[in-house]
Order: C-alpha cells, then structure tokens, then sequence
C-alpha cells in the first residue's frame, strides 16, 4: 500500500498568512481573536472573532480566470493557502495537470455572497442580483477556484460535515491516494462565516461565548471550568498530501507521514455530542486500528490536538472518550486545543489543527491550551496549560467532531526517514 506524507503547509489564519508566522504564534501563546472590523456589528452581541487580514492579493489573483471580484472570501482564502502550500512543498504552481486533485472541505462557504445578494435582492430588486452569485457561493466554488488558478484536472470536490468538513476531506484524499488515482492531493478546508448571519445564528442557539467581548484574546477557554462557548473564526489551511513515490522520484521533503484517518455518526442528536462520545471513540479506536498502533503502548508518544471547542458539552465528551479508549494511560497523553488561540473555523478547523499537528512533530514542541486556569473535574487530563512543552512525539491524533453528530479522526508519525524529514528552519 502507498505511504502518504504531507508534505506543503498553507495558512490564512488570524495568527498569520504564512507557516512560519502560524507557527510562532501557535507556540508562543497568541491569541488572534479581536474585534471585527470586516463586517457590520451593530446590535450583535459578540462582536469579536478571528479575522483574517493583511493577505498579498497576488497570491490570489494568479491568473485570467481566477479573480478576487468573482470569489467570495472562502474562495479567496483557499486560493491563498493552496498557493502557500504549493510553494511550501516546491511543486509547480500552474498547469499542475491531471495527476493531482482537489479535495476540501467547508462548512458553509460562501455565506458573505449570500447575504449580501440577498439583501440586493430585497432592496434593490431582482435585476440587481450579480451574475456571479452562484459561481460564488455555490460549495464546490473554492475547490474549482483553486483547480482554475493552479491547472489542476483531476477530481475536484467539496465536503461538507459541519466542524468536520475539512476532516473528512483529508481522510478522501487518503484513500484516493491509496488508490493510485493521484500523484499529490491539495487538500484540507476553508471558511467564511465570520457574518452578521453566521454569528447571529451561533448566539442564538447558546453555542458561542458571549460575555467576553472587552477581552476577546481570553474569551476562548476550552477545558476551563469557566468555559462558556465558542468564537468563530475564518480562514484556511491546506496541505498537499503526496505518495512516497511522486515524494522521493522529484527529491521532496516531508512534514509528517499520514497513518489513517476514521470516520463515524452519532445519531444521537443534530448540535449535541453523545455525552459518553461512544462513536467518538470508535472512530478514534479505528482510526488506530488502522494505523497498526495500540493505544496503551503509545500514550506516552502520542500528541492529541483535540477538537476543544470551549463548550461545556464538547470538551467533557471528548475527555471521556480519551479516557475510555487510552485507559489509565491517559493521564499520559498530552492534550492541547489550537482554538484556544484561533477561536473555532468550522469547516477548516481541522485542517488547520493538522497543520499544527504536523508541525508540532517536526519541531518536538507542543501547542498550548491557554486561558486554562480553573480545573474541571469534568476535564481531567493533561491538557498543556497556557504554555507550549518542548517533546518529542511520534504520533499525533487530529480530533473533529461536527453538528450533525459527525466524528473524525486522524493519525500522522512522525517522518523516521532523515532523508524526507523536513525541520522547522526550512
């Protein structure tokens, strides 16, 4: 079976527009939370977020076909990071051709065009509604924009699982992978809900914090006794998986190799997490099974990046599955939640967080959870409070889980080949 490694790393984040700067920021503790300045907050009741600023527009604007007017943001960000992460692994950035793909995920992309047509459309009427509108919103739009700007003509799709969106993603290019369909995947997931319609809808389901907007770098506290939900963020991560093969035959570099990745469904409720999280577990314990790796001899070896939302019904489930699948092993582990610090981007949550994941092995140093000050008896665990540990790992779980009752899990090692390993410095 073909290995798979990661090997190129891009980011459009509110901790910065390039890996290096995600990197620091991530390690060093910062928050990127703030207040908006993108959208209108009148009468909102948060009015803080993880924005995304400051990107090159010509790392979007790469050629005739694709344009930052015909994008809507989640398309601009996903052409970004695709343009980093294409970069970051030295392959071609035009007329990639028909042995790569496109796979990512969102959540709810194009949701600025959305209500921005829509509200043409109410008060100016129906003839002012841009011809764009569905290019621009439809969810297949950032992976087609991102095929368009770079020439790529393999398969090109979205998936959409809520929280999970670019998780399932990262496991479909996987497989295709595997499969020999491909020689190289770009792959992870975007977002651009940070909208009066998305934070609206978030408030008024309870799901997003929404007493801290005077301290917005101390509002998400995953694990924290006080924790009181979420913030949302905008962004996006991708990552070019590529075989072994197409890796070694062109002379490239690797961040991390790619074991596995599972997925399960709750049924137990459309926004709430099953409180014992019994199929977060099993798609935990398969994603392992897959690897070949048996959770109480590699506790000690092993970096959680959890989903860590700072919600009071996430982040007890997700502690009671570690226990139950890692044993009296699990006060071993070392756990931490990039939210903490990048606020939650739904649909390229994931894909950011394995990003964090891959680095994190290569550096052998480990992202904090800050703001963590209060215990929870209901969140026991090593969760690496407030303060990032230099510690060699071999292998990191990327944990997701999405409204829809949506549970995916990952696996990456470490690279055990000096002759492919990448090192922080490059």
């Amino acid at each position: 079976m073909q290995r798979v490694f990661i090997s190129g790393i891009g980011v459009a984040s509110c901790l910065g527009n390039d890996r290096r700067t995600f990197w620091k920021n991530l390690t060093g503790g910062f928050c990127g939370i703030a207040p908006l300045t993108e959208h209108d907050i009148t009468g909102m009741e948060v009015t803080i977020g993880g924005e995304v600023r400051n990107m090159n527009p010509d790392r979007i604007n790469v050629n005739d076909l694709v344009s930052t007017r015909k994008m809507d943001r989640a398309s601009q960000f996903a052409v970004y990071a695709a343009h980093e992460a294409l970069d970051d692994a030295g392959l071609p950035t035009c007329e990639i051709g028909e042995n790569a793909a496109v796979i990512l995920g969102a959540g709810l992309a194009g949701l600025e065009t959305y209500e921005f047509q829509m509200e043409r459309l109410l008060t100016k009427g129906p003839s002012r509604v841009s011809p764009f509108t569905i290019p621009m919103l439809m969810p297949n739009a950032p992976p087609g924009n991102v095929s368009l700007a770079f020439g790529v003509r393999g398969t090109c799709y979205t998936t959409s699982s809520a929280c999970s969106s670019s998780g399932h993603a990262m496991i479909d290019s996987l497989e295709h992978l595997r499969r020999g369909e491909a020689d190289f995947v770009i792959t992870g997931g975007t977002e651009a809900s940070l909208t009066r319609l998305g934070i609206a809808s978030f408030v008024n389901m309870k799901a997003m914090c929404r007493t801290m907007n005077d301290r917005p770098q101390q509002s998400m506290r995953p694990f924290d006794a006080d924790r009181s939900g979420f913030i949302m963020s905008e962004g996006s991560s991708v990552l070019i998986f590529e075989t072994e093969s197409h890796l070694r035959q062109r002379g490239g570099r690797a961040w991390a190799e790619v074991l596995s990745g599972r997925s399960t469904t709750d049924a137990f409720h459309l926004v709430q997490p099953d409180p014992e999280g019994r199929q977060a577990v099993r798609a935990i314990t398969a994603a392992l099974r897959s690897a070949g790796l048996n959770p109480a001899e590699i506790a000690e070896s092993v970096y959680v990046n959890a989903h860590g939302t700072s919600t009071q019904y996430n982040d007890a489930m997700e502690t009671v599955a570690l226990r139950t699948i890692f044993g009296d092993k699990a006060d071993r582990l070392h756990i931490s939640s990039s939210k903490s610090m990048l606020g939650h981007m739904i649909g390229a949550a994931c894909a950011i967080e394995m990003s964090a994941c891959a680095l994190a092995l290569t550096a052998g140093t480990l992202p904090p959870t800050i703001n963590y000050s209060t215990p929870d008896p209901d969140c026991d665990l090593n969760y690496i409070p407030n303060q990032a540990v230099e510690q060699q790992m071999r292998y990191a779980i990327n944990n997701s889980f999405g409204f829809g009752g949506h549970n995916v899990s990952l696996i990456i090692a470490k690279v055990d080949d000096p002759s492919l390993a990448r090192s922080v410095h490059d």
